[in-house]
């Protein structure tokens, strides 16, 4: 996975902190199905992803309304649904306005 290319601020982060249930062998499936389906929504700038005991999801977004549009996304209002009865232990969603941003890579 590579740090996505964002474009110049203003626009969003959506921020999701997770911990599984120790039993959840069906996560991982869902989880790249709703990676294929968000890659398809209108104003999805990109994602980055870390999982060890604690999740850690940022996905980066043009504008609010596409973050609601996705919200609003029946299969991802299903995955939402099967995260809270049998995927997580607990989980937090953070929305943020990104006013500034910086990047380096090394070539």
């Amino acid at each position: 996975m590579k740090i996505p290319n964002t474009p110049k601020p203003p626009y969003f982060a959506v921020v999701f902190t997770s911990e599984l249930n120790e039993n959840a062998p069906d996560y991982e499936a869902l989880s790249n199905q709703m990676v294929e389906l968000v890659k398809q929504q209108p104003g999805f700038l990109g994602f980055e992803s870390a999982r060890e005991e604690l999740g850690i999801t940022v996905s980066y977004w043009k504008d609010e309304a596409s973050i609601l549009n996705w919200s609003t996304n029946l299969e991802h209002q299903e995955a939402q649904r099967l995260g809270k009865e049998k995927f997580y232990k607990s989980y937090a969603i953070r929305i943020c306005k990104v006013e500034r941003s910086y990047s380096f890579q090394n070539q």
